[in-house]
């Protein structure tokens, strides 16, 4: 989240509300990691007076188009969105901002207000999105590494069939790859693969012709109809998998049992009784069927929807990757003692290694509290030897004394 359906819906938004006016005040959030490569104040500066000619988008990209540049472009990330105010722009899942919340937002990074007294506000609760001051978004990165977008311009059946005959990687890895399509993220993927009735770990370049028509088909079909209705998810058909995929939790849709699993590294919503694998993966699958691995706890900023920031399971989306992970797996294992632990020491150091890892950015004063820890460390560990090398000693010296004492006489009565 979000998706192309989402960005469109926020172009067309600004598209209708916000061309042909003018830019009286702009205020851009003081936040690195969001405005990327340029300062607050000449993001500004490079705004004010300026005239909105157009608005564009290109898979989840989406810039405006100024009477002069540079142009300000939007990558929504996990979480980025596009308020007017007094507008209903569509909401969707882990949108920051609700009608009764303060104006502009707190997540704002980017508000401008136009010359009839119209704002609009780009807001970012979750931070992975980026706000750029470009000459030409579309020759850059990101926008000029992505693949032909998904809506407007659509492989023909042809070229698309060709192209998955040469991808040897799982159908769900490919679509999410931004290189090869632009603009279809979790939730769009898990939705098409449902309705085409394909397995999401398989292999591309294994799909049959017919498979391959059905999912051009069917890309095509989710992704106009949820355009269509400005990604308003309540007017999704009820019996889309989307509205019973989120979270991870049991269900069904259509009476299926929903299964999750992780497929290009994204966890994936998918119907086992509808879509099964095929030709030499399904027989590799019922004689040696996968076990499962449990998934591991989600960290709270991870990158993902929901889904999005869902760490994978172990699972390979591909027979390459899977024999890469094997290769793995053996170089790492340990020849002597299997799954013993490393000693404590050794442990004490790697964590100790792994803190200086994750706060490069300390100031000097840290990195000298570091250095008395490490002092205070070693002078425990020195009083501790002391303490053991007394112990012994004196246990050895009763234990020497009591062997020389001579036995006692027996009394003659």
């Amino acid at each position: 989240m979000p998706e192309l359906p989402e960005v469109e819906a926020a172009r067309r938004a600004v598209e209708e509300h916000c061309v042909g006016k003018k830019i009286t005040k702009a205020v851009i959030a003081n936040d690195s990691k969001v405005i990327d490569g340029v300062s607050p104040s000449d993001f500004e500066a490079s705004l004010l007076g300026k005239t909105i000619v157009s608005a564009h988008r290109k898979g989840k990209n989406m810039w405006l188009q100024l009477d002069s540049p540079p142009f300000p472009s939007f990558q929504f990330g996990m979480a980025g969105a596009v308020y007017i105010k007094g507008v209903a722009v569509t909401k969707y899942k882990r949108s920051a901002v609700k009608d009764t919340d303060e104006w502009p937002s707190k997540y704002s990074k980017l508000f401008i207000e136009l010359d009839d007294g119209l704002e609009l506000s780009f807001t970012d609760k979750r931070r992975f999105a980026k706000v750029r001051l470009l000459e030409d978004p579309a020759s850059v990165p990101p926008i000029s590494e992505l693949g032909p977008d998904a809506l407007l311009e659509p492989m023909t059946i042809d070229e698309f069939i060709k192209s998955l005959s040469k991808k040897k990687i799982a159908i769900k890895a490919l679509l999410l790859d931004q290189s090869y399509i632009a603009g279809i993220g979790n939730w769009l993927a898990d939705e098409v693969l449902y309705h085409a009735r394909i397995h999401p770990l398989q292999v591309a370049s294994s799909l049959t012709r017919e498979s391959c028509e059905t999912l051009h088909q069917c890309i095509k079909q989710v992704i106009q109809y949820a355009v269509e209705v400005d990604a308003e998810c309540s007017l999704f058909p009820l019996e889309w998998l989307f509205h019973f995929r989120w979270g991870k939790k049991p269900g069904k849709v259509n009476g299926k049992k929903i299964d999750f699993i992780s497929a290009g590294g994204r966890t994936t919503a998918y119907v086992p009784e509808l879509q099964k694998l095929s030709g030499t993966q399904a027989a590799k699958a019922s004689v040696k069927p996968r076990k499962q691995t449990p998934m591991r706890k989600k960290e709270e900023n991870d990158e993902d929807d929901d889904d999005d920031d869902d760490d994978a399971l172990d699972e390979p989306a591909s027979e390459e990757e899977k024999n890469t992970k094997s290769a793995k797996s053996k170089k790492g294992q340990n020849p002597k003692g299997g799954g013993k632990k490393p000693p404590a020491k050794r442990r004490v150091e790697e964590s100790d290694n792994d803190s200086d890892d994750n706060n490069n950015d300390n100031n000097d004063d840290d990195d000298d509290d570091d250095e008395d820890k490490d002092g205070d460390q070693k002078k425990a560990k020195r009083v501790t030897k002391n303490k053991q090398t007394k112990v012994e000693k004196t246990t050895k010296k009763k234990v020497e004394k009591s062997q020389k004492r001579k036995p006692m006489k027996k009394k003659v009565k």
